[in-house]
């Protein structure tokens, strides 16, 4: 019997969002920021703004996925980041 971690439930069944099944491991950014923005503006059991929850939402996987991300989908889920930044009518973060 397979154990789920906690964390792979939470992205499974997150009380705030319905997310699209394999989201994080889309290689369009475009993609996934509107397929976030359009589940949270959906969504009745967010606790913040649309904008708080698919960020939330996205940097949790980031954050939990770890080592286990590869770098080139490290960096499309950060450029998500700033798509769903301009999706919401907000100023991407400048490079660094």
């Amino acid at each position: 019997m397979t154990q789920k971690k906690w964390s792979q439930e939470v992205t499974e069944r997150s009380d705030a969002l319905d997310l699209d099944g394999d989201l994080f491991k889309q290689g369009d950014p475009a993609k996934i920021a509107a397929s976030l923005k359009r589940s949270a503006e959906h969504s009745k059991r967010r606790k913040g703004t649309p904008l708080q929850s698919a960020m939330s939402m996205l940097t949790f996987y980031i954050n939990r996925a770890g080592d286990h991300l590869g770098k080139q989908q490290r960096d499309v889920l950060e450029q998500a980041k700033d798509e769903l930044r301009k999706a919401f009518g907000k100023k991407p973060h400048a490079a660094e």
